[in-house]
């Protein structure tokens, strides 16, 4: 039996109590709470902390260089925005709110299939801003294809796909608050202006909303996705692929030899499969596997610009941030995803600063040391 003390919640920061203060408690635990025991979602807070910075000193670092190159593209820091849908449950303008930070600090969006406004809408936004989309491969093939070429259309340079999500873990606060922001439609940004999916309703959303929303959560997502499934969708782009859910070094193996062009290292933030293995954790035997073949990207966990550093010590090539801008958005719109990307890049500048690192290449395995649990 769950008692109270348990379901209280356990803040990190007070940011994130802050926007516990700004939401609907339901959509604060949908964004704050784990799958299961929750024990995925601290493990991969814990798998941070084992790591410790061994600086260098005497290296001169007057200044430092935060850029970074992907997929040829110079990005001026290693972040990037995850692919978080529903973002109207934080903030009444959810994803629109998030790309005008994502435009002021010049850091690349990703954008979810189940944003709670569409992907043209969120360009709309972004200006000349980078951005990719997050695509959940549809059971209905012709929904897929769709949103992959509008995506092409709308300017987003890179698709990922969530591999991560056969079945949707168990959520046991969501399933007490008897919570879906997918049936409440905050996340139907993308599907209820589709015509693919339009066409497979027999009445409009006008007509019929609560169908046309029930047919989204039905599709959105292919239990039989596998490698050959993915093949399809590599027919319908030219675009660079990224799996996203990556945490087996022979599923980066397989990766490699479907001509897949990224990984991005991720457990859903803790969200799908309980007592996983923490993000970090899996990032050196990915990273000794994949070599810098195709880029390496790490999402779940990261907290603070020295997370970021350790991430890009042990491997990665840019890092995701997620519940913390959630949190930001939540607290305070735009200006508060700016101030949490602000804070964390302040952070990592000291950190690099501090470890005697100048740019963003020069961080590597030797300035760490693990502490053993």
């Amino acid at each position: 039996m769950i008692t109270e003390a348990r379901i209280q919640p356990n803040f990190e920061s007070l940011l994130e109590k802050r926007a516990f203060e700004k939401m609907r408690r339901e959509a604060f635990d949908y964004i704050a709470r784990g799958a299961g025991s929750e024990a995925t979602m601290q493990e991969n807070l814990f798998a941070f902390s084992r790591w410790k910075i061994r600086p260098r000193v005497l290296r001169n670092v007057a200044h430092i260089d935060m850029t970074s190159t992907l997929f040829k593209l110079k990005l001026p820091t290693p972040l990037f925005f995850a692919p978080i849908g529903v973002q109207r449950i934080a903030h009444p303008d959810g994803e629109l709110a998030t790309a005008r930070a994502a435009e002021k600090v010049n850091v690349p969006l990703i954008v979810s299939s189940a944003s709670s406004y569409s992907m043209e809408e969120i360009a709309n936004e972004l200006g000349n801003s980078p951005r990719w989309f997050q695509l959940y491969c549809s059971l209905e093939e012709t929904v897929t294809k769709s949103l992959v070429e509008r995506a092409e259309a709308n300017g987003y340079s890179a698709i990922v796909i969530t591999v991560d999500t056969p079945v949707l873990g168990i959520r046991e606060t969501d399933a007490r608050n008897q919570y879906s922001p997918l049936e409440e439609g905050d996340g139907c940004g993308n599907y209820l202006g589709d015509p693919a999916f339009l066409s497979l309703l027999d009445h409009s959303p006008e007509e019929d909303r609560k169908a046309a929303l029930q047919k989204q959560i039905d599709i959105i997502d292919q239990p039989g996705l596998d490698w050959n499934a993915l093949k399809k969708v590599r027919e319908m782009t030219s675009l660079p692929i990224l799996l996203k859910g990556i945490l087996h070094p022979e599923d980066a193996k397989l990766a490699l030899e479907n001509n897949m062009d990224g990984i991005i290292i991720s457990n859903h933030g803790g969200r799908q499969l309980d007592h996983c293995i923490a993000s970090l954790d899996a990032l050196p035997d990915i990273k000794n596997i994949v070599q810098d073949r195709i880029p390496i990207l790490l999402d779940s966990g990261i907290r603070t610009g020295v997370d970021v550093f350790k991430a890009l010590a042990l491997g990665a090539d840019a890092v995701l941030l997620g519940r913390p801008l959630i949190y930001g958005l939540a607290a305070n719109g735009t200006e508060g995803v700016i101030n949490v990307v602000h804070k964390i890049l302040h952070e990592l500048e000291i950190s690099m600063a501090l470890a005697g690192v100048r740019t963003i290449q020069e961080i590597n395995s030797d300035l760490l040391f693990k502490r053993e649990r």
